[in-house]
């Protein structure tokens, strides 16, 4: 009876601690409602407050393990953003999860300096996951049963649009990626969607603030912090947007 109230004890123990570990659960980050929402009323913002061309845009979220939990698109319909965003927006999610920790946060265009010819990380970039980039109905992009959904997209992007998840004591719950504008657009548009979520309780980052903002410090191709990120071309430029971020929108588990 001992020995197998021990293996019931177990077993139970060994299920208990599978749930609580469960790389499938979605419930620390946005769903696809909630995540829509946000990201919506950001881009009617419009150019003159996020910069770039005014686009409409592609999110996604993942969580802590790199599955996608949701997709979205910010105008009428699929056909109104870029269709390339929408894995791009994956992957951006994809690398800012994987790049941060719960004592340090790192964006996307945090890792742009170091990824390029000479730079400590050149050749980090990487394509998304194939087997789950290009399956599934493309009438249901952006639906809450996206393709993507509960699957691990992967990918490594190096430029704005990407950003971690903190709740308000700092802990990483997973990444943001949002792209379908300027990559410095596109980090604006994820930074206040990220904030409308109640998800920047960023503990620690290379930028001022501390913050994992961009930082435009690229001179005759090098960067002086190594987190250097390039100014955008076309539209409107982002960069007294960005430089602004942390009075307009400031980021921290006290903030």
């Amino acid at each position: 009876m001992k020995l197998a109230a021990f293996l019931i004890a177990s077993v139970l123990l060994f299920a208990s601690a599978s749930l609580a570990q469960n790389p499938f659960d979605c419930s620390k980050v946005p769903d696809h409602a909630k995540l829509k929402a946000a990201l919506t009323n950001v881009v009617k913002q419009g150019q003159a407050s996020n910069g770039g061309l005014g686009n409409q845009e592609w999110a996604a979220v993942v969580n802590r393990d790199g599955i996608v939990c949701a997709v979205v698109f910010s105008g009428p319909s699929r056909a109104a953003e870029w269709p390339g965003s929408r894995l791009i927006a994956g992957s951006k999610a994809n690398t800012a999860n994987a790049f941060s920790t719960n004592d340090f946060a790192l964006s996307t265009g945090n890792i742009y300096a170091a990824a390029q010819p000479g730079g400590s990380l050149f050749g980090i970039n990487a394509p998304p996951n194939p087997n789950v980039a290009y399956a599934g109905d493309p009438s249901k992009f952006g639906q809450a049963d996206d393709p993507m959904v509960g699957k691990p997209i992967g990918g490594v992007i190096v430029f704005g649009g990407g950003l971690g998840l903190y709740t308000k004591q700092g802990e990483l719950v997973g990444g943001l990626g949002v792209s379908g504008d300027t990559a410095c657009a596109d980090h604006v548009v994820a930074w206040k969607t990220r904030h409308a979520l109640g998800l920047d309780g960023v503990p620690m980052g290379v930028a001022p603030g501390p913050s994992d903002n961009l930082i435009f410090d690229i001179q005759n191709g090098v960067s002086t912090s190594g987190f250097g990120h390039p100014d955008c071309k076309g539209g409107k430029p982002s960069k007294d947007i960005i430089d602004k971020l942390m009075q307009s929108a400031p980021v921290g588990p006290h903030h």
